[in-house]
């Protein structure tokens, strides 16, 4: 497993942190997040998005960034994988995170079904199925999380500051925090994410999905990539065989830094 602890990149200590939060208005063409929701996937969900196969990650060191409750570390450590999720509410109890758990899924699951349009159903044929499917990532992951925080798999830990050495995974993951919160973290921010992403991988950065909570594509993306390029951080934009959020069917992948 990865050594944690390792002084920050330059970059990230200089950066400011995220822009002061805007107020939510309710509206049905977009989602409503006050705050970064505490929400899960699975394993497979992550395959579909992120474009993986999982039989190729067999001893891989795989970092989950803001993993949330997703399963995926739980269900990857079974098949193989040497993997790690980070997300700034693992100091928490066991009780405290079902908790939220509980509260976020309610409210997101609600505006999901007031707010249909914004969904395709092409990786679910329903609301319910999906629902089904992140309830059950969000078990899965409540179940290893308490006899695996103690073991360094679930690290309390934040961007753009991420406690690992320089290329200390061969793959790292960020799900549903990049761009679709964009309104609460600032352009610099995210410049300062991406690279600290980059600073930790050995090999690819999988960022997904590159729209806000409204299905539209994340306006400052060209400018972003501009930056990295500067930072010797080369990027590309892949599709993948996945859209569930309208718009959702791409992924930022940013490769390791140029000499």
């Amino acid at each position: 497993m990865p050594t944690l602890v390792a002084p920050p990149s330059p970059l990230a200590q200089r950066t400011p942190g995220p822009a002061a939060p805007r107020p939510a208005r309710a509206s049905s063409t977009t989602l409503d997040l006050p705050a970064v929701s505490f929400f899960g996937r699975t394993l497979d969900e992550y395959c579909r998005f992120f474009g993986l196969d999982p039989a190729a990650l067999r001893d891989k060191a795989v970092l989950d960034v803001a993993a949330g409750p997703s399963s995926f570390t739980a269900e990857a450590r079974k098949r193989g994988v040497d993997a790690v999720a980070v997300d700034p509410l693992y100091d928490q109890s066991h009780a405290d995170l079902s908790a939220r758990v509980r509260d976020d899924y309610a409210r997101m699951f609600e505006q999901m079904r007031e707010k249909r349009r914004l969904f395709r159903f092409k990786s679910f044929p329903s609301l319910d199925a999906a629902e089904q499917d992140r309830r059950a990532a969000a078990s899965r992951f409540l179940a290893d999380y308490e006899g695996n925080v103690r073991h360094g798999r679930y690290v309390r830990a934040s961007l753009p500051l991420l406690p690992f050495l320089d290329g200390a995974f061969d793959l790292v993951l960020c799900a549903h925090l990049l761009f679709i919160y964009a309104a609460r973290f600032d352009f610099a921010w995210h410049v300062a994410a991406c690279a600290e992403l980059a600073r930790v991988s050995s090999g690819e950065v999988r960022i997904h999905p590159l729209v806000g909570p409204g299905g539209k594509p994340y306006a400052e993306l060209d400018r972003l990539r501009g930056e990295l390029g500067a930072l010797g951080i080369p990027s590309e934009v892949r599709k993948v065989n996945y859209e569930f959020f309208v718009g959702s069917s791409s992924m930022l992948v940013l490769k390791p830094r140029s000499p």
